[in-house]
């Protein structure tokens, strides 16, 4: 494996404190405030065109719903053993009461979950197809979400509640894919608790004195201006990010070429990707670095622990094709194949 000597002493000094920290993911508590969405499989083989137009016929076989978006965010946490309250809109209609099924049955606290009856539940609808004894392939995705706001009143109801829970929790995440659930007020809301990760699709600066950002690199580019195709990018890039934000700490996460932590101050640190070779769908990983690092820091990890541990979970998911989610077991055999490599 591509690891410095160095990382390599660090990763072994720091083994036994890894390993305790997955142990007691189960005690923290936490609140996701995000993009609540519905990600919808439907897959049917084909039959035949159509005489009516030319498209394909497919006789429906199955139909999956898996959360996304911000509620994949929700599930992963939950998936890794911590206590999660999720805060949201859903619409008045069947996807959102499969959406909160779906997090009752993972025992995710859905008080926090209101309805939007202005505005569909935000939901990614997949139709796949096949022949006989072929492979299955996407054909069209149907997207149903609105570009409105959701009515001011929802808005500071979910800041209300959020203010009423932050005595209650360790850490609040905020996974913002840009559908209209964290406008001002609620984002204002999030960030009174003093432990704060920020995983957002666009605007970082709308986060002003987060804890931690964990863009990927396109959204890093997105937010600094520029393409970061150097080292000597990345690093103004993180040091820019840094000051726009004001926060205290920003994770730049870059693929194959693994994580880079910046803090003010201090010089940047690598993070290597664990796994550069079996990904299959990247879909959601950053929801699953968010949840690994937001149930490490809420445990007293530094910074650097808690992004290797979502470096670690999210070489696990990138395996699976959809949006994925990984156990805390999974992660201890992970963790020690990789300390055994070594």
């Amino acid at each position: 494996m591509p690891f410095t000597s160095d990382f390599k002493t660090q990763l072994i000094s720091a083994s036994d404190r890894l390993f305790s920290l997955l142990d007691r993911f189960q005690q923290v508590r936490a609140l996701v405030v995000g993009d609540l969405t519905v990600d919808e499989f439907v897959t049917g083989q084909v039959e035949r065109l159509s005489r009516e137009a030319p498209v394909l016929i497919l006789r429906h076989e199955s139909t999956r719903q898996v959360p996304g978006g911000g509620a994949n965010a929700v599930y992963n946490l939950a998936a890794l053993g911590g206590q999660v309250k999720a805060v949201g809109l859903v619409g008045k209609d069947a996807q959102g009461q499969a959406l909160r099924q779906i997090f009752e049955a993972a025992q995710i606290d859905t008080m926090g979950i209101l309805v939007d009856g202005d505005r569909p539940t935000v939901t990614k609808t997949r139709i796949s197809g096949h022949a006989r004894q072929s492979v299955t392939q996407q054909i069209v995705r149907v997207d149903r979400k609105s570009d409105a706001l959701p009515q001011v009143d929802l808005q500071h109801q979910l800041a209300d509640y959020i203010r009423q829970q932050l005595d209650q929790v360790d850490v609040v995440v905020c996974s913002d894919y840009g559908d209209g659930t964290l406008t001002a007020p609620v984002i204002q809301a999030a960030l009174e608790h003093p432990l704060s990760v920020v995983d957002t699709q666009v605007d970082l600066h709308r986060y002003p004195g987060a804890t931690i950002f964990t863009p990927n690199l396109p959204e890093a580019e997105q937010a600094a201006g520029y393409a970061i195709a150097t080292p000597e990018r990345l690093q103004q890039a993180g040091r820019e990010l840094l000051q726009v934000t004001q926060a205290q700490y920003m994770l730049i996460t870059r693929g194959e070429e693994g994580m880079s932590l910046f803090a003010p101050e201090d010089s940047a640190q690598t993070i290597p990707a664990f796994n550069r070779t079996d990904v299959f769908d990247v879909t959601g990983a950053g929801d699953t670095v968010a949840a690994a690092l937001a149930l490490a820091l809420a445990l007293g990890a530094t910074p650097w622990e808690g992004a290797l541990l979502g470096n670690l979970a999210a070489s696990i998911v990138v395996r699976q094709f959809g949006t994925a989610t990984t156990t805390t077991d999974e992660l201890r055999v992970a963790l020690q194949d990789l300390l055994t490599a070594l």
